[in-house]
């Protein structure tokens, strides 16, 4: 099964996942590759472009190859900001779409302490290009696709 998990940053997607995934699965997480890729004492929220940038292209590998594998074990793949395009993939695979999102003052509050100030861009991104939802929304995978 694909699970894609997203919301805004510091929403608790990477939390979400590490309540449900098993040892077992495959987890997709820009944030994590990019901690991988980076190198000693790089800042865990790692912004630098050129290494974002090799982040991208293994995520996408990541994707493809676990998108053949979603039959055989559960796949979770974190897509703050999926666009159209990206979430008629996810439906024609069967993705089950979890959105994670305790509320816009809690995610502000997290990023204050604990992200890059320019995550706040991103995440007035996320909330102005979604419909309102109550604080703690997060979506059931029985409510998916």
């Amino acid at each position: 099964m694909l699970y894609v998990v997203t919301g805004p940053p510091a929403g608790g997607k990477s939390t979400w996942i590490e309540a449900h995934a098993k040892h077992s699965d495959i987890v997709i997480d820009l944030d994590r590759i990019t901690a991988a890729i980076s190198g000693p004492g790089a800042p865990g929220w790692n912004q630098n472009p050129l290494q974002l940038r090799v982040a991208h292209k293994a995520r996408y590998a990541a994707m493809y190859e676990a998108f053949e594998l979603r039959d055989k074990l559960d796949v979770y793949l974190i897509h703050t900001m999926p666009q159209a395009k990206a979430m008629a993939l996810y439906k024609r695979l069967g993705a089950r779409v979890i959105v994670v999102d305790p509320g816009r003052d809690v995610v502000m509050q997290r990023i204050e302490a604990m992200r890059d100030p320019d995550m706040k861009r991103v995440a007035t991104r996320w909330y102005r290009s979604r419909p309102a939802r109550s604080a703690g929304a997060v979506s059931q995978p029985s409510r998916a696709w």
